[in-house]
């Protein structure tokens, strides 16, 4: 798994536009899904921190957070906006980070103020599919994927 960092150096238009994608209309979110201990999905939206190298999401304590704890497996798909038709998903593992640094820097770079009970969740990034549409409006898009140790495979 790659850090946030570790794809943004290695595919850095693609990471650009995911996280313009992940910011839209402004203070930005996007929808996370996991998988619940029966192995249904369960989707739930938040809000995603970029700071030291890494994308976070801050959770409250809930069956998303018990679902990442258990089971870290997650998909991230942009909302979408009326300025921009394009597409995003990122899958990864999520890690629930008990680090003050971090903390500190992930706090200060969001938008708002996570109560002292909330886990910070690290969402590391195994692939990341990008649908660009170029003109806008004309299908099909043009897909862009990357998935750490070999950008390009089709299955994202």
């Amino acid at each position: 798994m790659a850090t946030w960092g570790d794809f943004a150096a290695a595919a850095p238009d693609v990471a650009e536009a995911a996280s313009a994608l992940l910011t839209v209309p402004g203070s930005g979110y996007g929808y996370l899904a996991g998988v619940d201990q029966a192995g249904a999905p369960r989707i739930h939206p938040i809000m995603p921190v970029w700071a030291s190298g890494s994308m976070f999401a801050f959770i409250e304590p809930s069956p998303k957070l018990r679902d990442l704890a258990r089971d870290g497996r997650y998909a991230l798909h942009s909302t979408g906006s009326e300025d921009v038709d394009d597409e995003l998903m990122i899958a990864g593992r999520a890690v629930v980070r008990e680090d003050d640094a971090l903390r500190a820097s992930a706090t200060a770079a969001c938008s708002f103020v996570p109560s002292a009970r909330t886990a910070l969740v690290e969402l590391l990034v195994d692939r990341v599919m990008w649908a660009h549409y170029e003109p806008r409006g004309v299908f099909p898009p043009q897909y862009r994927v990357w998935r750490d140790g070999g950008e390009g495979r089709p299955d994202a």
